[in-house]
Order: structure tokens, then C-alpha cells, then sequence
């Protein structure tokens, strides 16, 4: 006798118990995580929880109020978007008030302090070359002068930042590493500089701003030369006078200078310390780094840090200063990295760097790596803005729908459940335990990327949940419909759960796949709250298939193999006679003919 073969549906049918196994696996899973994580409840929009509302007024620099226009204010309002939503779905509110306000709602639960941050810092790069530097206030007591500390090491925004690594294709870098101890002069020539003000005049004189240089690099003339003397001594007296261990100071520096002019700023070293700087005109601009992300360097002890690439023009104009650069002595040879005024980094640079790609390392946190490459990647804002008020929001109103909204949601959940209890009967328990394992997952994973991603539950997006309940159960119905029609034609429920499996799969994944394609383009093409109806409705097409493949069908195959519904009892759902199908009922199996073999010459 020849066996017969087992195909991939026999195979299939007889071991329904694995993908029920890796649901369950992946629930436990998830739901472990989401109580490790502390995180229990899905965080809630602003709507629904409050939070803070913050009044951000567009103020214009000198001579610039035309810069005050529409364009410029949705640019604004785009990149603040950007920065506090991240992948979008944080349900953070930006818009428009009037000519030049815009008014930010941060949902409760986000870190608004950061937020604050993100949304009023305008983000403004520049690469200076350093031409004096040295330590500040109550620091600067018994110090070398600018020319023997050969600059301060290393800064960073909130922290110190150890080091600045610029790389470049060739494999060339720019180190700050190996530099003399404070006190030993890094060139003799240029340790005879005692004073502040000294110091300070010979960096200018070798580099003076390009407001004391004619446009065509020409000798200036008398009245040009005279000009810049003045602008040179002026320099001079600023930076002997500033004190950066004052806030107050450290918050008027470097106000009004224009990117083609030298200027004075501040910056923390990796002790902590204070250190002033005369910085000469900006050679590479933060709009030509084309992309910054936040990155973990396990190659080396520097953790996390900020990678830039700049664009072509960027990178040209990296070249140049770093070639420039790399002639001169200490401190002349490091160039500064300004963020808004302060000084976050000024590494040494000993000879020409190329490629376009620079990483700043050093003590970042995740946190601050992440939010500095925010800022540089979302670009600048076009505008300064004044933050004017900072408010509490409420979520009474919110709660109040919230609560309307749920007691709308349980009301049409439970006609779904009574229309398949009627309809359905014994199948209702499949397609209900279907609806419960959705609804779990849902909530998990709606819990877990609160803090993950920062998703944040609104009203629009309870709408998104509640309209799923439907897009599950239609795949529910296709199944159970396509069963019952191969019952009509004759087939015993077990062959019958097999054969009508793949037409109801290509059936719910063209459905489900209409479903998602419109949530993702709502998704792509809206703001705000509607985002949050798109991603919740994609969240769920994409769960329901999910949860038709892995346990709905495992189900319906062993709950075929009891006699309830195997023996199509009246309150199965699946009864021949009720469902008028045609006798005689086909089997599972025909009778297997016999093995090949001689025939007997009497039976012929």
C-alpha cells in the first residue's frame, strides 16, 4: 500500500497550536515589558490629560521687522512641529495666533521644559576660528594667558563635552587630544603674552575682522583701517571685561554680531569652568550641515555622540578653514563650534580636513546627543521669538468627551457582539475571544510607545480604535461566511475550515491593505490631532492581521475538531440543515485504492 502524501494544509490543520503558542508568547512578552517599563497606561494627549500651553511672540532683530511675514512664521511653526512631535505622533499642538505669536500645547506627561527648549531655540550654528581664549571670572585667578592655556578643551550645552572629532572620508581628524597642561606654554614665542588685553590685540592684528578688509582682500584704506581699529579696540574691551561666570553677561554676548564679524562668546570646559573667546568671522554656516543624528559609538569610550554632514558647499568651506587652520600656532589652530552664542566645542586641527562628515563627542547623555541633533538637523528657525506666557491647560473639557466618546465605543461593541451572537452563535465565542486578544495587544502597544516614541492618546485617535472595532470584525465575518458557503456545498466541517482559508486570507489582506494605505497617506499628509486618527488606524489594520493569522484561524481549526461544532449542533453557528446545504455530505477522505500489483489470471 502506497501512503498518501501529507500536503501543507494537512500540515497546517494538525498543528494550529503553534501560532496560538507564538501569540501567546508575544503577548506575555509585551505585556512584561509594559509593566517593566512602569509605563501601565497609554500616555494621553492634551486634550484628555492637560498639560502646557506656551505663547511664543516673533520678535525682530535690528532692521529686520519685514522678516516678520506668513512664510516666515509657517516656517517656524513647521520646524517647532518637527522638534516636538519627533516621528509625529506625540500630539503636541503647534500654530498660529495672530501676526506673530504662535502658540505651542505640550500634552501632559512630555518633559515641557525640554520642550521649551526645543520649540524657542533657534538653533543657530557657526564654526569660528578661535583667535584668544583663556579662563573667566573668579577662574581666570593666577591662569596662564589665552596664548599658554592653548584653549579650553572641551564644552558642551548643559555639560562639558570632552572632545571633538572631526572625521572625514581619508580617515583625517581633528583631535583635541595631547595638548599642554595649563601653565606650560604650548610656544614660547607666543607665551610672552601676560594680559588679557595684549593677548587679545595681537590675535585680532593677525586676524582682524573682514569689517577692516576691503570686499576684494585689498589693503583697506585709511578711513577702512581707521574703522576697523575701532571696531578691534572695541573687541578688545568687551572681552576684557566680560565675566562668563555671570549668567546675566553670558546672556548679552555675542547680541547682534553679524556672522562676517569677529565677536566675543563663552563656553564650559570639561572641568566645568568658565572661558571667554575672541572668535573671528564665521567660516561654515549650521544651515550647510545637511543632516546631525544622535548616535552610540561603541567603537570607543566616547558613548553617545552627534554626527554632522554637510552639504557640498559646507564641506568645501570645511576644507578651507581647517587647512587654514592647521598652519597656525595655538590657540589659532582650533576653530569653535557656537551654538546660539556659546561655544560647545573647540578642537585642534593639525592639518586639512575632507569628506564633509564631523561627529562632537564626549559626556553626552542620550538626552542631550538627541536633542542637539534635533535642533541641527530641523535647521533654524527663521525668527526670534520671546516666550511670553506659559500656562496650564485642563482636561475637563476633554474628559468629559473622553467620556462620551467610550460610552459610545462599549455601545457598538456590544451590538457587534449581540449581531454575532445572533447571526453566529457558537462562532460569536471565536470572533469575541478574537475581539478581546485585538483589544489587549492594542492597549500594550499603545502603553509601551508612549515613552518609546512619545504617542500620545487623543480623542481623534479613541475614534481610530472605536472604527477598527469594525475593520476586525468584517474579517471575523469573511471567514466565518467563507466556512458556511463551503458547508452549503456539501463539505464536513474540518476540509471545509481548511478549503475556505485561503480565499477569506486574499480577501481580509486586500481589505486590510485599503484600510492602512488610506490611514498611512492621512498619516503623511495631515498635522496634529488627525495624525493621531491615522496612526491608531493603521496601528490596529495592521494588529488585525495579526490576530486573524496567528489566532483566529488556529482557533476555528480546533474548535472544528469538537463535536459541538464538528457535529453541526443547531447552536453552532454551522448547522447543515439551517444553512441548507446539499446532501450527502462529503467526507474529510476518500478510501484509499489498493497498492499496484500482478493481476490474479481467476479474478480476470
Amino acid at each position: 500500500m502506497v501512503a498518501p502524501k501529507k500536503g501543507k494544509s494537512a500540515s497546517a490543520q494538525s498543528k494550529p497550536g503553534r501560532s496560538l503558542a507564538l501569540i501567546l508568547i508575544a503577548i506575555v512578552a509585551l505585556t512584561g515589558g509594559m509593566f517593566a517599563s512602569g509605563h501601565t497606561t497609554p500616555r494621553l494627549g492634551i486634550d484628555l490629560a492637560g498639560g502646557t500651553s506656551i505663547t511664543l511672540r516673533a520678535v525682530p532683530e535690528a532692521g529686520q521687522e519685514s522678516a516678520i511675514n506668513k512664510t516666515n512664521m509657517d516656517t517656524a511653526v513647521e520646524i517647532m512641529n518637527r522638534r516636538v512631535n519627533g516621528l509625529g505622533v506625540s500630539e503636541a499642538e503647534v500654530q498660529t495666533q495672530g501676526d506673530r505669536n504662535i502658540i505651542v500645547n505640550i500634552p501632559k506627561g512630555t518633559n515641557s521644559k525640554e520642550a521649551r527648549e526645543q520649540v524657542g531655540t533657534t538653533a543657530k550654528l557657526y564654526f569660528r576660528p578661535v583667535l584668544a581664549t583663556e579662563l573667566s571670572g573668579a577662574n581666570a585667578t593666577g591662569s596662564p594667558s589665552p596664548s599658554e592655556t592653548g584653549g579650553a578643551s572641551d564644552k558642551a550645552t548643559d555639560k562639558a563635552t570632552d572632545k571633538a572629532t572631526e572625521k572625514a572620508t581619508d580617515g583625517d581628524k581633528a583631535t583635541d587630544g595631547d595638548r599642554p597642561s595649563s601653565g606650560t606654554p604650548s610656544d614660547p614665542a607666543s607665551a610672552s603674552a601676560t594680559t588679557q588685553g595684549r593677548a587679545a590685540s595681537d590675535a585680532l592684528k593677525a586676524d582682524p575682522s573682514p569689517s577692516a578688509k576691503s570686499s576684494d582682500g585689498a589693503s583697506p584704506s585709511p578711513s577702512a583701517s581707521a574703522s576697523g581699529d575701532d571696531a578691534t579696540a572695541k573687541l578688545q574691551q568687551q572681552y576684557a571685561a566680560l565675566d562668563c561666570t555671570d549668567a546675566n553677561a553670558r546672556a548679552k554676548v555675542g547680541k547682534g554680531a553679524k556672522p562676517g564679524d569677529s565677536t566675543v562668546a563663552c563656553g564650559q570646559n570639561a572641568q566645568g569652568q568658565w572661558q571667554k573667546y575672541i572668535l573671528g568671522p564665521a567660516a561654515v554656516d549650521g544651515t550647510e550641515v545637511d543632516k546631525a543624528d544622535a548616535v552610540y559609538n561603541t567603537q570607543t569610550a566616547a558613548g553617545w555622540t552627534v554626527t554632522m554632514k554637510f552639504t557640498d558647499k559646507g564641506s568645501k568651506k570645511f576644507a578651507d578653514i581647517t587647512g587654514q587652520l592647521a598652519q597656525k600656532q595655538s590657540p589659532q589652530n582650533q576653530f569653535a563650534i557656537v551654538l546660539d552664542n556659546e561655544v560647545v566645542s573647540d578642537p585642534y586641527v593639525s592639518q586639512e580636513l575632507t569628506g564633509g562628515n564631523a561627529e562632537i563627542s564626549g559626556s553626552f547623555d542620550q538626552e542631550e546627543a538627541q536633542s542637539l541633533a534635533n535642533m541641527l538637523s530641523y535647521g533654524a528657525l527663521p525668527l526670534t521669538f520671546k516666550e511670553d506666557s506659559v500656562t496650564t491647560v485642563t482636561a475637563a473639557l476633554g474628559g468629559e468627551q473622553l467620556h462620551a466618546g467610550l460610552i459610545a465605543g462599549a455601545i457598538g461593541l456590544a451590538l457587534v457582539v449581540l449581531y454575532l451572537l445572533f447571526y453566529y452563535r457558537g462562532l460569536s465565542f471565536i470572533a469575541v475571544c478574537s475581539l478581546l486578544v485585538s483589544a489587549g495587544l492594542t492597549y500594550v502597544i499603545m502603553a509601551l510607545l508612549g515613552p518609546t516614541i512619545g504617542f500620545a492618546l487623543n480623542l481623534p485617535a479613541v475614534c481610530g480604535a472605536i472604527v477598527a472595532i469594525g475593520i476586525t470584525a468584517d474579517s471575523f465575518i469573511v471567514y466565518f461566511e467563507r466556512v458556511r458557503d463551503e458547508i452549503r456545498e456539501g463539505r464536513t466541517l474540518r476540509p471545509a475550515v481548511e478549503r475556505a482559508w485561503p480565499r477569506a486570507r486574499r480577501t481580509i489582506l486586500v481589505s486590510d491593505f485599503v484600510s492602512f494605505l488610506a490611514a498611512a497617506v492621512l498619516f503623511i499628509v495631515t498635522v496634529g490631532k488627525v495624525q493621531g486618527f491615522a496612526f491608531t488606524l493603521g496601528l490596529t489594520t495592521l494588529l488585525d492581521v495579526v490576530v486573524v493569522f496567528l489566532f483566529t484561524k488556529p482557533l476555528l481549526t480546533l474548535m472544528a475538531r469538537r463535536k459541538f461544532f464538528a457535529s453541526g449542533h443547531k447552536w453552532s453557528g454551522l448547522d447543515p440543515k439551517a444553512l441548507g446545504a446539499k446532501p450527502p455530505l462529503r467526507r474529510t477522505r476518500r478510501p484509499s485504492r489498493p497498492a499496484a500489483g500482478p493481476v490474479d489470471p481467476k479474478e480476470a
